[in-house]
Formats: C-alpha cells, structure tokens, sequence
C-alpha cells in the first residue's frame, strides 16, 4: 500500500472516531469509559499520521 493512501485511510478512520465521539457525548446514557477509549484510540491515529507524514 502506498503511504499516501495509506494516510488518507488513517485520515479517515480519524474522522469517524471524531463523529463517534460526539455521538456518544451527546447521548444522554453516554459512557465515559468508551469515550475515553475512543479519544485514546484518535490520539494513537493522530500520532501515526504525523509520523508517517515527517517521513
């Protein structure tokens, strides 16, 4: 896979975390524990795309 491509599919995934996020704080039984994961999991996308983007 290129690592253009391979950066937009990260891109992307980034994103629907970001949507899924504001889902679930904006259900009125939101979870904090799954919030917590899913911005962990943004995070972790987050640093992958700006190392693989120094490259």
């Amino acid at each position: 896979m290129a690592l253009s491509s391979h950066l937009q599919e990260l891109r992307k995934k980034h994103e629907s975390l970001s949507h899924m996020v504001e889902q679930e704080q904006r259900s009125p039984s939101s979870d904090d524990l799954r919030i917590t994961e899913l911005k962990k999991q943004k995070l972790r996308l987050k640093e992958e795309i700006t190392r693989l983007s120094a490259m």
